[in-house]
């Protein structure tokens, strides 16, 4: 399934309709490049949930936890290097009550549940678009693929899609 959003702050409201559809336990990967718009992503996650503090990257952090509504636990799976990282976070500790957002999580999360849901964000790159490279600016359209495992992860992939018709094009 995939989702054409024409800017930065469509990505934004995409987010924040997936915070509003969100329920404890759910487990959201992001992927994409630099400047994607992963964190873009999950700001509107976070104010979906009801989160009232700022969210940035948590690189350096590693992981962050913003209490709201149901709780975001934001993660930057960037630097880690080994399974014995991951378990430190502890982040299965935490799962079931509230709503985990992965960045850079492919390959090292899927192990935490059965269900979740992965958007990969591709962003114009020049050669590969119809824009040449330097025309690009962070307000260029974006491609949304969402990859939905287990049956929370269709839900919530189906419902995100019915709620964000308005703002994105959906493709095949």
């Amino acid at each position: 399934m995939k989702l054409v959003v024409p800017t930065v702050e469509a990505i934004h409201r995409v987010g924040r309709a997936l915070g509003e559809l969100a329920q404890p336990g759910d487990l959201i990967m992001l992927n994409g490049p630099l400047g994607a718009g992963k964190t873009t992503m999950t700001q509107g996650i976070a104010a979906g949930l009801g989160v009232a503090d700022h969210v940035s990257s948590p690189t350096f952090v590693i992981a962050q936890i913003h209490p709201g509504r149901i709780d975001l636990v934001h993660v930057d799976a960037y630097r880690l290097t080994s399974m014995e990282e991951l378990d430190a976070l502890d982040l299965d500790a935490s799962l079931e009550e509230s709503v985990t957002v992965v960045e850079w999580g492919s390959g090292k999360v899927e192990s935490l549940t059965g269900s979740r849901l992965e958007i990969d964000i591709e962003r114009p790159t020049g050669g590969n678009s119809d824009i040449a490279p330097e025309d690009l600016g962070g307000d260029e359209p974006r491609t949304l693929t969402l990859r939905p495992t287990g049956e929370r992860g269709a839900v919530l992939a189906d419902a995100l899609l019915a709620d964000v018709g308005d703002l994105a094009s959906a493709t095949e």
